[in-house]
């Protein structure tokens, strides 16, 4: 059953079309949600022919609407509710291709103001569903070039408030602390035998996760490093290699969740140390594969992120380091049955997983290095100099 709103109090016909009380028990409401839902599991992936390299998946699949998004949706809704942008009975409308729509949804069925999703029509049916479930409407467009225009346009004609992720999700989380992502990471870690990590791996989708993390590191002085990982036909990777804020891809992004057609604003190239851009067939190898080592089913931006750790994995191999490396579970694979993993599907779209596949499972079977290309670039100007 969908989840009931909470009972907020009616709204008095006299009153201002600003009424704070309203704005207080939506925040308290949110912040009700942060409680109890706050942190996730962090697993430790055992692979014995790594032996002193330590694999840790943060599993952000478990939050409510089971998914990463759900932590930038709580947080843009209480940046929105406190900088008096969303008031009773607003309508909040988003450009998403899925799971941020899904979290926003969600929240908004929670505080009981409409929410429109404007997305592309090629979105997975079971994502369009998950936000029907929570009181959602979706409005889909057959051009996702547009899809910051027409929800702009869309919040214009309902007097509604655009959210915006991609613009906002850098600064709507608060990257010292607080509980978010980074910090969980590490207060999860202080018990383990290596408890900083050399690498934390993080796909970019509106980029306001790799930021958060990015920061963190900085402000707590930690010597671990960020890699991005971007997937084929998104401008994140050109960005950064080139330096370029003003890269576009002409082709959507295969990969929900991650890569996007432009270096989105939330996107912060100085917090990364480096970055790989990932094939999709590639993508998908590694999704089977640690579908099959956790016996339950993951994303396709889980495999992106996973196969750029094995990479990093693979080098500290070679070179016979020692250390730990983080990446996250971004949601359950539930929600691709009829896309990612769906045979006909891949093929239509020309994807053959299976070689990337053999030699990946080769390498976390026996530790042989993997030797597929992969576009890789890292930031001189993030150097510490300390050799």
């Amino acid at each position: 059953m969908p989840m009931q709103p909470l009972p907020f109090r009616q709204q008095d016909p006299a009153a201002p079309a600003y009424r704070r009380g309203w704005v207080d028990e939506a925040v308290a409401a949110i912040e009700a949600d942060q409680c109890r839902t706050a942190d996730t599991h962090l697993i430790r992936l055992i692979v014995p022919a790594l032996a002193g390299i330590d694999i840790y998946l943060k599993d952000e699949s478990t939050h409510p609407t089971g998914s990463l998004k759900h932590r930038l949706a709580r947080s843009l809704f209480l940046y929105a509710l406190c900088n008096g942008h969303i008031r009773e009975g607003t309508p909040v409308i988003e450009a998403s291709s899925g799971s941020t729509a899904v979290s926003e949804a969600y929240f908004a069925q929670m505080i009981d103001v409409p929410f429109y999703a404007v997305m592309p029509r090629t979105t997975s049916a079971e994502k369009i569903a998950a936000i029907e479930h929570y009181g959602g409407n979706c409005h889909l467009i057959d051009d996702g070039r547009a899809l910051y225009a027409e929800a702009a346009a869309l919040a214009a004609r309902l007097n509604g408030h655009y959210m915006d992720q991609f613009t906002f999700a850098e600064r709507a989380t608060d990257w010292r602390g607080n509980n978010n992502i980074a910090e969980s990471i590490f207060t999860q870690l202080k018990g383990e035998p290596r408890p900083v990590p050399d690498w934390i791996v993080m796909g970019a989708g509106t980029g306001g996760t790799s930021a958060t993390i990015g920061r963190y590191l900085r402000y707590r002085q930690y010597p671990t490093r960020l890699c991005v990982a971007d997937v084929e036909h998104s401008a994140f990777f050109d960005c950064f290699r080139n330096q370029d804020r003003t890269q576009v891809c002409e082709r959507p992004s295969l990969i929900e969740g991650v890569g996007r057609p432009r270096c989105e604003p939330s996107f912060v190239p100085g917090v990364v140390d480096r970055m790989m851009k990932i094939p999709d067939a590639a993508t998908i190898a590694a999704m089977n594969l640690l579908t099959r080592r956790l016996r339950r089913a993951v994303g396709g931006s889980t495999g992106t992120n996973f196969l750029t750790l094995c990479r990093l994995a693979s080098e500290m191999r070679n070179a016979g380091e020692t250390g730990s490396l983080v990446t996250l579970i971004c949601d359950s694979g539930e929600r691709y049955r009829q896309t990612y993993y769906e045979p006909q599907w891949l093929a239509a779209r020309g994807l053959d997983p299976a070689p990337y596949e053999a030699e990946l499972s080769a390498f976390l079977e026996t530790g042989k290095p993997l030797s597929f290309t992969i576009a890789d670039v890292a930031n001189p100007q993030n150097s510490r100099g300390d050799g």
